[in-house]
């Protein structure tokens, strides 16, 4: 029996394995915000955080998880109350078609914990492992900065 912190909850499940996580995730905890287009770690659209760090979910096995923290795009809400990152994407229309939102977003959240002031190319690279396909990353980086003011006006 495998022990894991996803979405801030303890959550148990006998794995086997070559489970990967994002298959647990998806499967068998029903969190489908990490997508899983090409399984192979190209698109980076199953990216979730792992003690804080984005990671592929769908070439990280779940045994290497074992009582690690796991947030998703579903844990990263309040209580329904979107995130302010979440919030800044649906203000500065950052969220395209929505396959890579998740993602990106989840990209942001790692990023600004270690910067919380970044410039337009650390946007850029924080997001080099997430493919997006349909808004240029235009929309995407504005929405990261406008994320990053929102939060610094809300601390201070």
């Amino acid at each position: 029996m495998a022990s894991f912190l996803i979405n801030h909850r303890k959550r148990e499940l006998d794995i086997k394995p070559d489970w990967t996580l994002s298959y647990i995730l998806r499967d068998h905890f029903q969190l489908t915000g990490a997508k899983t287009p090409c399984d192979r770690g190209e698109c980076g659209h199953c990216t979730v955080l792992i003690d804080g760090k984005p990671e592929l979910s769908c070439l990280t096995l779940a045994a290497e998880v074992e009582g690690k923290e796991i947030i998703t795009i579903e844990g990263l809400s309040d209580g329904g109350k979107l995130h302010p990152i979440q919030e800044a994407f649906v203000k500065k229309a950052g969220i395209g078609c929505g396959y890579c939102t998740s993602a990106a977003i989840l990209v942001t959240e790692a990023l600004l914990q270690t910067n919380p002031n970044p410039s337009e190319q650390e946007c850029r690279e924080a997001l080099a492992g997430v493919l997006c396909r349909c808004t240029g990353y235009v929309k995407i980086i504005d929405s990261m900065l406008d994320a990053a003011e929102e939060i610094k006006e809300n601390v201070l």
